[in-house]
């Protein structure tokens, strides 16, 4: 994905890249935490705080985090990849372990 594909993600290169125009680029999504976003866990997690959050709000991009540490970092996946994820583990393709 390019970064266009983001909207207001920001984008930055390791402190290690030096001048090098081969690198590669993380998204900056610190500012995402107070974008106004919505996040939730899943219907099944009942009262546990140990679980995976989602936000939506970003086109194409499903914002993921740990509910223990809401500040931490934000995991961006492509909604179609986060869509064929869900159907997977609905279909039984991932065995707890």
């Amino acid at each position: 994905m390019l970064a266009s594909d983001f909207g207001n993600v920001l984008w930055r290169k390791s402190s290690y890249s030096g001048q090098g125009g081969n690198c590669v680029e993380v998204a900056d999504v610190m500012h995402v935490h107070g974008a106004g976003l919505e996040w939730r866990t899943s219907s099944h997690s009942g009262a546990q705080s140990n679980c995976v959050e989602i936000a939506a709000g970003i086109q194409d991009v499903v914002p993921v985090r740990d509910s223990k540490d809401p500040a931490g970092p934000v995991l961006l996946f492509p909604a179609d990849a986060w869509s064929s994820f869900l159907a997977g583990v609905k279909g039984g393709e991932f065995t707890a372990g």
